[in-house]
C-alpha cells in the first residue's frame, strides 16, 4: 500500500546517538534500541483469533501535509495511552494507523512543483511514518492504509454505487460556493468570513449539476440514535450535531400564487413552525437565488432581480441570515392567497431567505419574527399582530414579540395560547386540503461533486443514449490518469479530468455505443467516512471489509481525535455506518461506541502559526527532550479534552522524573520471582494504592492524575530505597515493576528499559496490568495535622478510628505544641478526627 520507507527518515533519523556509558538516562540510546525489538515481536499485531476479548481503539487519521506537529503529539499520545491500557487489562486489541491522502494541499503542490501528486503525497507519509514509528505509537503497522491507493477507492467507489442503488446518490441543479481561483466548488463549512478557507478568495455562487448524498433520509434517525451516545461521548459534541440537523416540528402549507403578466397560477408550499400565526403573515417571500425566483417574476420586474441576484451571489450564508444587515430585497410583481383569510401578499425576493432550507420560501409574519420585522419597516409593508404577549405592539416599537401568548385578529383561533392554537392550525390546513403537520430539517444533503483531480472518481458514466450508467463492478476501480500533472492540474473551471479526454471518452458499458465519464471527484470526507471498516481487513479483495471479521471488531470501542471534527467527519461517518447497516454488511448501526476530545496545543495562550511567529517544532522537542518526555509533558499537563499550552509545561521536568523513574530499576536487588508479600508493608500499601488509582482513573480518561499518583509511587519508592527498607526488599521490586507498567502507557521507551532491567523478557506493554491487593488499601494509620494558632506545628501518625477526645489528647501532649504554645493558656481546641486539631491559645 503506497509507498513503504525503507529506512527512517525526517524526525527518526535523530535518534542515531552514541551509546552512554552503562548505568546512565539516555533516551537517544532507548530510542534506538527498542523499536525495532518491538517489529520483530510484532508487539501490537492483535491475535483476531477469539482468544480474547476485542477491542477496537482509533485515532482520527491524520493528512500527510508534511512531518508531524506539536497538533499531532497530543493527539496521539492520548489514544495511545487507551490502547496500550487495554492491551495491559488483556484485551486484543486493534489499533491500526493510516493516511486520508485525498485532497487539495496536493493538487495544489503538484501544479507548484510541476509534479503529480502522488509524488508530494506519499513523500509526506513516508515522513510522517518514520516520524510515528519513532513516537513509538503502539501501532499495527500491518494494517496501514492510504485513502488514495486503488486498492482503497475501488472500494470507495463501490459503496457509491451501492448507494446510488438505493436512491441516496443523485445529482441536481443547485446554486454552489464558487472559489473563483480555486475553481471549485466549497462546502459552506468552507466559507469562512465570505472567503475561501484555503486561499482568501471572495466566494461567490453558482448553478452546478452536482452530485449529492441523500442524508437528510436519515435525519431522524441520526437525531435518535444520539441516546445511545449519551454519556460516551461528549455533551457539547451531541449538542453540535444536534443542532445541526436542527429538528423542527411545524407544518407545510400551500400558497396559490396568483395569475399575472401572463405567468399561470401556481401553488408554492411553505413550511413554518408558527402556523397559528398564518393571520399575521403580511407578505410572502423567496429566496433570490432560488430558481423559483426566476420563475415567479414579472416581465417588469425581471431586470431589478437579476442585477439583485448577481449581488447576492457574493454573501455568505451567514451574512445573508444577520440580524445585524439591513434588509434587502425586490418585488417580484406577484401575489400568494393566504389559505387561511384569503388575503392577497406581495410576493418578494430577498436574500435572507435560503434556497435550500425547506422549500426556499416563507410566509412573512413581521409582527413576531425580528427579520420579518425589519424587513417590512424597509420596504413599508404592513405589520399585524396576531399573538398577544403582553409586550408592546411591535408596528409600533420595532420589536418583535416571539413565543408564547394568546392568539389575536386570528379569527376561530382567537382566544387560544400557542400550545393549543398549532395543532388548531394544522387541523383547519388539513380539512380545506391546503396544508399538513411536517417535520422540516435544518440538516441539508451532502454535496460530494469537487472540481478537482486528487480524489475519488466517481463511477459513473454518461451516456446520450441511456442517460447515467453506473461502472460495472469489476471494471473498478476507476483509476486517476497517471500522465496528467503540475499545469495540467490548474484550475478552469471544470474538473481538470475532463481534459484528460483519453479517460474521459469511453464505450456505454449498457449500449456500447459513444460515452464520456464522470469528471468530478468526491469530497474527501467520504473516504473518511469508511476507513475505520477497512481497517478490519484492509488487504481482503471480496469486498469493502470481511464480513466474517467486521462484527467481531465493530464498532470502534474508542475514537479519539479533536472537536474540530464534531460535526461534518463524524456526522458523515455515522450516516455511513447507517447505510451500510441498512444493507445488512455490518451489525453496528454507530461506528464509534465512545469519542474522546483532545485540546489542542498552545503557545502562550494563543494556536501556533507561522504568522504569529509562535511555532514550537516537535522534531525539535523530541531531539533536545527525548519523546517519552513529550509524550509525558503532554498528557500531564492537563485533562485531555482541555487545551495544552507548551509555555506553561516542562519538558525538562518530564525528562528529570522519567530519570528519577529509571532509576529505580537499577537499584532493584532482589531476584526477579521473589514473594512480594515478604516486602514492606507501608510501601506496597503505596504500590497497590496506585495501581487501583489508577485503574478508575484511567477508565475516567484521567491520564494527567494518573501520571501524579505515579510521581508519588516514584517518590515513596526512592525513600524506601535511599532511606528506608533499601534495594533488596521484595515491596520495592513490586513498586518498580508497577511503575514500569503504569509508565509504559505514557512513556514506552522507559518503561521497555525499566522492564528489561528487572529481568523480564520484551515487552512490557504485554506485561499484564498489576493486581491490586484489597487488604493493602486499608491504612493503617494516617496523619493528622495539628495547627497552633492556624500554623502547622505537627503531624501525627494515628489510627484511622482515633477518637476526638483521643486525638486532642496526643496533640497537647506534643512537644512541638506545647514548644508552640510557649506557656500560653488554651482557649479553644477544634478536633476534626483522624486528620486535624487546631489549638487558639489564650492572650497573654
Amino acid at each position: 500500500m503506497g509507498v513503504q520507507p525503507e529506512t527512517e527518515t525526517g524526525t527518526a533519523a535523530s535518534v542515531s546517538a552514541e551509546v552512554p556509558e552503562e548505568g546512565t538516562y539516555s533516551f537517544t540510546a532507548m530510542e534506538a534500541k527498542w523499536p525495532q525489538v518491538w517489529e520483530d515481536l510484532k508487539v501490537f499485531t492483535p491475535l483476531d483469533d477469539g482468544s480474547r476479548e476485542r477491542r477496537y481503539v482509533l485515532d482520527m487519521f491524520p493528512y500527510p501535509s508534511g512531518d508531524l506537529h506539536m497538533g499531532h503529539a497530543e493527539a496521539f499520545a492520548m489514544g495511545d495511552v487507551v490502547a496500550r491500557y487495554l492491551r495491559q487489562k488483556g484485551y486484543d486489541v486493534l489499533h491500526p494507523i493510516g493516511w486520508d491522502s485525498f485532497g487539495l494541499p496536493a493538487e495544489n503542490a503538484a501544479i507548484k512543483r510541476n509534479a503529480h501528486p502522488s509524488e508530494w503525497t506519499y513523500a509526506n507519509i513516508d515522513t510522517q511514518a518514520a516520524s510515528f514509528k519513532r513516537y513509538a505509537i503502539s501501532a499495527d503497522w500491518s494494517r496501514r492504509l492510504h485513502t488514495s491507493d486503488p486498492e482503497y477507492y475501488r472500494w470507495t467507489q463501490w459503496l457509491f454505487k451501492r448507494f446510488y442503488e438505493r436512491g441516496l446518490a443523485y445529482r441536481k441543479d443547485s446554486p454552489v460556493n464558487w472559489c473563483p481561483k480555486d475553481q471549485t466548488v466549497l462546502a459552506n463549512e468552507q466559507v469562512v468570513n465570505g472567503a475561501c478557507e484555503r486561499c482568501g478568495t471572495t466566494v461567490t455562487k453558482k448553478s452546478l449539476n452536482q452530485w449529492y448524498f441523500k442524508i437528510t433520509d436519515y435525519a431522524d434517525r441520526l437525531l435518535d440514535d444520539m441516546e445511545q451516545l449519551r454519556g460516551h461521548w461528549p455533551e457539547r459534541v451531541l449538542a453540535m450535531q444536534k443542532n445541526w440537523i436542527g429538528r423542527s416540528e411545524g407544518a407545510h402549507v400551500n400558497f396559490v400564487i396568483e395569475a399575472d403578466g401572463g405567468k399561470p397560477a401556481r401553488e408554492v408550499t411553505v413550511f413554518t413552525t408558527r402556523p397559528d400565526t398564518l393571520y399575521g403573515a403580511t407578505f410572502f417571500v423567496v429566496a433570490a437565488d432560488a430558481p423559483l425566483a426566476v420563475e415567479l417574476v414579472t416581465d417588469e420586474h425581471a431586470a431589478a432581480l437579476d442585477e439583485y441576484r448577481e449581488k447576492v451571489k457574493v454573501l455568505s450564508e451567514i451574512e445573508r441570515q444577520s440580524t445585524e444587515r439591513e434588509k434587502t430585497g425586490v418585488f417580484t410583481g406577484r401575489y400568494a392567497i393566504n389559505p387561511l383569510n384569503g388575503e392577497k401578499l406581495p410576493v418578494w425576493a430577498a436574500d435572507y431567505v435560503l434556497a435550500d432550507y425547506g422549500t426556499g420560501a416563507i410566509m412573512a409574519v413581521p409582527a413576531h419574527d425580528q427579520r420579518d420585522l425589519d424587513f417590512a419597516r424597509t420596504f413599508h409593508l404592513p405589520v399585524r399582530a396576531v399573538l398577544n404577549t403582553g409586550g408592546e405592539d411591535p408596528a409600533a416599537s420595532g420589536v418583535a414579540t416571539a413565543g408564547e401568548g394568546t392568539l389575536i385578529n386570528s379569527g376561530d383561533l382567537d382566544g387560544l395560547p400557542k400550545a393549543e392554537a398549532i395543532p388548531a392550525a394544522i387541523a383547519m390546513l388539513e380539512r380545506q386540503g391546503t396544508g399538513e403537520k411536517f417535520v422540516n430539517f435544518r440538516l441539508r444533503d451532502w454535496l460530494l461533486s469537487r472540481q478537482r483531480f486528487w480524489g475519488t472518481p466517481i463511477p459513473i458514466i454518461h451516456c446520450p443514449s441511456c442517460g447515467e450508467v453506473p461502472v460495472p463492478d469489476e471494471q473498478l476501480p476507476v483509476t486517476l490518469p497517471s500522465d496528467l500533472r503540475g499545469e495540467d492540474l490548474a484550475p478552469k473551471g471544470t474538473s481538470p479530468l475532463a481534459a484528460a479526454e483519453a479517460w474521459v471518452n469511453v464505450e456505454c458499458p449498457s449500449c456500447h455505443g459513444p460515452a464520456k465519464r464522470d469528471t468530478d471527484t468526491m469530497d474527501t470526507f467520504v473516504d473518511s467516512s469508511w476507513y475505520f471498516l477497512r481497517f478490519v481487513s484492509p488487504h481482503y479483495t471480496e469486498g469493502p471489509f470481511d464480513p466474517e471479521k467486521i462484527n467481531d471488531w465493530m464498532p470502534v470501542g474508542q475514537y479519539v481525535g479533536g472537536v474540530e471534527h464534531a460535526i461534518l467527519h463524524l456526522l458523515y461517518a455515522r450516516f455511513f455506518t447507517k447505510v451500510i447497516n441498512d444493507l445488512g454488511m455490518i451489525k453496528a448501526n454507530e461506528p464509534f461506541s465512545a469519542l474522546l476530545n483532545q485540546g489542542q496545543v498552545l503557545n502562550g495562550g494563543k494556536a501556533m502559526s507561522k504568522s504569529l511567529g509562535n511555532g514550537v517544532d516537535l522534531g525539535e522537542q523530541l531531539d533536545k527532550y527525548g519523546v517519552d518526555a513529550v509524550r509525558l509533558t503532554m498528557v500531564f499537563a492537563s485533562p485531555p479534552e482541555d487545551d495544552v499550552d507548551w509555555a506553561d509545561v516542562s519538558p525538562s521536568g518530564s525528562a528529570k522524573f522519567l530519570a528519577r523513574a529509571w532509576r529505580l530499576a537499577q537499584d532493584v536487588s532482589s531476584e526477579s520471582g521473589v514473594d512480594f508479600t515478604r516486602g514492606d508493608r507501608a510501601l506496597r500499601s503505596v504500590t497497590h494504592r496506585t495501581i487501583a488509582d489508577a485503574d478508575e482513573l484511567l477508565d475516567a480518561n484521567k491520564f494527567n492524575v494518573v501520571v501524579a499518583k505515579l510521581m508519588e509511587l516514584v517518590n515513596a519508592t526512592r525513600k524506601a530505597i535511599d532511606s528506608g527498607v533499601g534495594g533488596s526488599d521484595p515491596a520495592v521490586r513490586e513498586a518498580a515493576e508497577a511503575v514500569a507498567v503504569i509508565l509504559s502507557l505514557f512513556a514506552p521507551y522507559t518503561a521497555e528499559d525499566m522492564w528489561s532491567v528487572l529481568g523480564h523478557p520484551a515487552s512490557v506493554a504485554n506485561a499484564g496490568w498489576p493486581t491490586h491487593d484489597e487488604a493493602l488499601l486499608v491504612q493503617d494509620t494516617v496523619t493528622a495535622v495539628v495547627q497552633v494558632q492556624g500554623k502547622v506545628r505537627d503531624r501525627l501518625e494515628v489510627s484511622p478510628s482515633v477518637s476526638e477526645d483521643q486525638l486532642r489528647e496526643l496533640a497537647l501532649a506534643s512537644e512541638n505544641v506545647q514548644r508552640a504554645l510557649d506557656g500560653r493558656g488554651i482557649r479553644t481546641v477544634v478536633v476534626r478526627a483522624p486528620k486535624l486539631v487546631n489549638i487558639v491559645p489564650a492572650q497573654r
